[in-house]
């Protein structure tokens, strides 16, 4: 069975940092690409950034390039964002997603993700 555990979430003033954890058990984060999504009531999930199982590819949505960083450790099979010079717009419920069939290089879509967390609460105030 696989699970995901988000956390590091919170209210944060623009301008600033958090850093959101997930710990993975159940599938390899060595093996399987992983993300984070985010959502904000009304609106559909939407990709963040990810990470390749192999680790040699990371990739981001416009919205955070620059301002955001995926990384895992492999050994503790956990994933992090480390968000910076967070925005109003940022504030979100922020999950980690993880895949469980080959997907080649695609990374982006949400049905590609069969298993998630609960999320974890970002909220960043003006």
């Amino acid at each position: 069975q696989v699970q995901l555990v988000e956390s590091g979430g919170g209210v944060v003033q623009a301008g600033g940092s958090l850093k959101l954890s997930c710990a993975v058990s159940g599938r390899s984060l060595n093996h399987w690409t992983a993300a984070w999504f985010r959502q904000v009531p009304g609106k559909e999930r939407e990709f963040v950034a990810a990470v390749s199982g192999s680790g040699g590819r990371f990739n981001y949505a416009d919205s955070v390039k620059g301002r955001f960083t995926i990384s895992k450790d492999n050994a503790k099979n956990m994933m992090f964002l480390q968000m910076s010079t967070l925005k109003q717009e940022d504030t979100a419920h922020y999950y980690c997603e993880i895949q469980g069939v080959s997907t080649g290089s695609r990374y982006e879509y949400l049905f590609d993700y069969d298993s998630w967390g609960q999320g974890t609460q970002v909220t960043v105030s003006s």
